[in-house]
């Protein structure tokens, strides 16, 4: 299923800018790996350092927009319908129809039939994680699907995360079995993800970066870590591969 970039309510508007300021380095992160994606617009290389607090902005336009646009589409209700993962409007017993944070009918409604203590709690904060993970292991996170979900900030918005959780992915094909996999994407008994996909559009790049970070993942598994590192020791990183038949 294919969206493109004119989705109905599909022009968010533009995120503020975080001020040009100096921040604490707890802030800051190496860069993350190169976008290997045929999908990237914006080459990461030509930023030294990773911003959190300028990233957030651009985080929060994406949140908003999923919030208040793109969940009372027609298009994303019908790829979530098929996907089987219920949008924030959907859920029970507080469905999230705004990203607006005033309690009342026009925002949160809650469930009639709900017992007291469910209609006295708050409802929790919404994550956009699970949908970028259901639209990966489906095979639907293309750039049009992404924007027609997050909006027109979401390559520096949640372009990052989508990074992420594409190479966890990898990660979880590589170490377990396929139906655990399917339960690790699986959200509830009405949410199970109903097929999985290979990981699409993957370049030479972003393979690489995924070998490399898996290389770090089982240096650590062997307390290869500070002055044990293979680096520090002289050795190469070695990068499970499956044998040949």
């Amino acid at each position: 299923m294919a969206f493109n970039n004119t989705l109905p309510g599909s022009s968010s508007s533009s995120s503020s800018q975080a001020q040009s300021h100096s921040q604490p380095q707890d802030f800051r992160s190496s860069s993350f790996p190169n976008y290997g994606s045929p999908s990237s617009v914006d080459r990461r290389a030509t930023n030294p350092q990773f911003d959190i607090l300028e990233w957030y902005p651009q985080f929060q336009s994406c949140h908003r927009y999923f919030l208040d646009v793109a969940q009372h589409t027609g298009p994303v209700q019908a790829l979530a319908a098929f996907i089987n993962i219920q949008l924030p409007f959907q859920k029970q017993a507080f469905p999230v129809v705004a990203s607006s944070r005033a309690a009342g009918p026009e925002h949160l409604r809650p469930n009639p039939f709900a017992n007291q203590h469910q209609q006295a709690s708050q409802p929790q904060a919404l994550s956009l994680i699970p949908y970028i993970r259901r639209l990966i292991a489906t095979g639907h996170d293309s750039p049009g699907v992404l924007h027609g979900f997050f909006g027109d900030d979401w390559l520096k918005g949640i372009g990052s995360l989508h990074e992420i959780e594409r190479r966890n992915y990898l990660f979880a094909a590589k170490s377990t079995s396929w139906m655990e996999v399917k339960q690790a994407y699986d959200l509830s008994p009405e949410e199970t993800v109903p097929f999985l996909k290979p990981l699409g559009n993957v370049s030479e790049k972003e393979i690489q970066a995924a070998e490399s970070t898996w290389s770090e993942w089982l240096a650590m598994q062997d307390w290869m870590l500070g002055p044990r590192a293979p680096e520090v020791m002289g050795r190469e990183p070695r990068v499970k591969r499956e044998s040949q038949n």
